[in-house]
């Protein structure tokens, strides 16, 4: 990084957090720092839902989901527009008119304090797990940019976060949004644009598109039914409903969001606005992700994207083999470089079995090198037990420092550290916000000032930070951070959703019926998700239908008498 960089970064971060601090001062009652004064318009509620859902493994982790895997991930988001007009017309009113601070103060109005107090813990536990992902994220960021250790790294981004969090609440969380995601759209925008000018000129954003269905990065839907497919229409349609239900309906660092409108409408138009524009913007950052693939069909790509591995596994007893793997790789990216110049050269000339014999060729080469990756991943593996072979994570950092020019790095970095700053203000914010309201202040027998708990949100913020920073200094890469972020809200979602589910449509089911099945559910989710029997999109929809069925056997077979349901 030159000093430019460094100026763009720092100036852009450093801008954000005063932002915060300055637009949310005066925050001393409980409503400004936890509701953020109830006033905020449209546009900053579906902005600010935007940017707490588009974290900094957003934009790691997706471009290097689709460089390896394709298109096919967006179908993950197909459910949301579904769910937001479902939130809109049930969700909102419902919190609107009870003016509630939590999504799970409600359920105590419905059931009792212990379906409350148990769907509150199920929250704090997925999100704060949630949390110190998003901090491990950037952490990965600078580790390869400077070269420091990660696990420092991770403590020193999440104290920052901490105490950007704490300064205002609420409205600092909010107002920051709309400058966050500014910074977002911008350097995304100038990112693919880059990409697109470093191809050769024969190459056109028609042929490389054609280069990247070549070899199945542009397969967008899978119709199948296969259960052992993660990423289907059906999964997107079904799983992706009830996933993004739960996440914006009951996940209070969603809900908190739009609970700061200043109006049911001002909410619902901010969620509307999220599910028109999230869509096309994850599609837009796969493919910013598909060029970068094809970026690397005419460009010198590394064996191995993690730079911490690769050095690794050279200082290590398998260095020889690893280099003549290095060998092997460059010669086979040399042979697809040449062919797929020729054919983006001569396509006009191809006829259809000319086109058929590239992409068999092209095919063959592509399945050599991946076999070449994979042995590289077991030398990686076999050189340190530490060390962390799956590079998906890291190939869009690597293409950002390896090839952009000044002053574009230190903004893409900007991007992926707002994007951080975004998300994990949310959660922190948010789990303070669960803990003072729904465990703390509703269990404490006597009446506190509001200044007593707007301290006690600053405190809990601390806590959760240093809980997020524990669990980020131990997470792995798992697969990939967008899907590991998605399989611990999975697993918590679909309960959490049918509780909220019954407690709004059903009024036959009672509160010690919902509470056993939510526990009983729980303990069979972990047990599935355990034996591996589905993808963990499905279960959002086992979570949801499982305490649904389950309350209501239990309604049926046994007889409360001990108090009249409340209403």
């Amino acid at each position: 990084m030159q000093l430019i960089d460094w100026i763009i970064l720092t100036g852009t971060i450093a801008f954000i957090v005063w932002y915060g601090v300055y637009k949310s001062r005066g925050s001393k009652n409980v409503d400004d720092y936890i509701g953020g004064g109830k006033n905020a318009r449209w546009w900053t509620i579906g902005l600010s839902v935007m940017a707490t859902q588009a974290s900094a493994i957003t934009f790691l982790s997706t471009p290097g989901q689709a460089f390896h895997d394709g298109m096919g991930f967006v179908q993950f988001y197909f459910g949301l527009p579904i769910a937001m007009v479902i939130i809109c017309m049930v969700f909102i009113p419902i919190y609107h008119k009870l003016k509630v601070y939590t999504a799970y103060e409600y359920l105590e109005s419905r059931f009792d304090r212990k379906t409350r107090t148990l769907t509150a813990i199920l929250f704090l536990v997925q999100r704060g797990l949630a949390a110190g992902i998003t901090i491990f994220a950037p952490a990965i960021v600078l580790s390869a940019v400077l070269g420091w250790n990660l696990t420092y790294l991770t403590v020193i981004i999440g104290v920052l976060v901490i105490i950007y969090t704490v300064s205002g609440g609420t409205k600092a969380v909010s107002v920051t949004h709309k400058q966050q995601m500014a910074v977002i759209f911008t350097g995304m925008v100038v990112a693919f644009f880059i990409i697109l000018s470093y191809l050769p000129e024969s190459v056109s954003f028609t042929n490389a598109l054609e280069i990247a269905g070549t070899s199945g990065k542009m397969n967008i839907l899978d119709y199948s039914f296969d259960l052992e497919n993660r990423y289907t229409l059906w999964s997107g349609l079904i799983g992706g409903s009830f996933l993004a239900l739960s996440y914006f309906g009951t996940d209070q660092s969603q809900v908190q969001r739009y609970l700061s409108g200043g109006s049911v409408r001002e909410s619902q138009m901010g969620m509307i606005f999220n599910g028109l524009l999230k869509v096309p913007l994850q599609f837009f950052i796969l493919l910013v992700g598909v060029m970068v693939f094809v970026f690397y069909q005419f460009n010198t790509a590394p064996l191995n994207f993690n730079p911490a591995a690769t050095e690794t596994v050279l200082n290590s007893n398998y260095a020889e083999q690893y280099r003549d793997l290095m060998m092997e790789h460059e010669e086979i990216q040399e042979k697809k470089q040449t062919l797929s110049l020729t054919y983006a050269e001569n396509k006009s000339g191809h006829d259809q079995l000319q086109q058929s014999e590239y992409q068999q060729r092209y095919l063959e080469l592509e399945r050599q090198q991946n076999e070449v990756r994979d042995e590289a991943r077991l030398f990686i593996d076999a050189s340190d037990v530490d060390a962390e072979s799956n590079d998906k994570d890291y190939v869009f950092i690597h293409f950002i420092l390896t090839n952009l020019p000044r002053g574009f790095i230190g903004l893409l970095l900007a991007v992926i550290l707002s994007a951080a700053m975004s998300s994990t203000a949310s959660e922190l914010n948010a789990l303070a916000s669960t803990t003072v309201i729904d465990l703390y202040k509703r269990n404490h027998k006597q009446e506190k000032s509001e200044e007593h708990y707007v301290l006690a949100s600053k405190w809990f913020t601390l806590m959760w930070g240093l809980i997020a920073i524990a669990f980020a200094s131990l997470a792995d890469l798992f697969d990939n951070l967008i899907q590991l972020v998605n399989i611990i809200g999975s697993l918590f979602y679909g309960n959490v959703l049918g509780i909220f589910l019954l407690a709004f449509f059903i009024r036959y089911i009672k509160s010690n019926s919902v509470f056993i099945a939510a526990i009983i559910t729980q303990a069979i989710v972990f047990l599935v998700f355990e034996l591996e029997i589905m993808p963990y999109l499905w279960l959002n929809v086992l979570g949801c239908l499982l305490v649904i069925s389950i309350a209501f056997l239990i309604q049926i077979f046994t007889i409360d008498k001990s108090k009249p349901e409340v209403v």
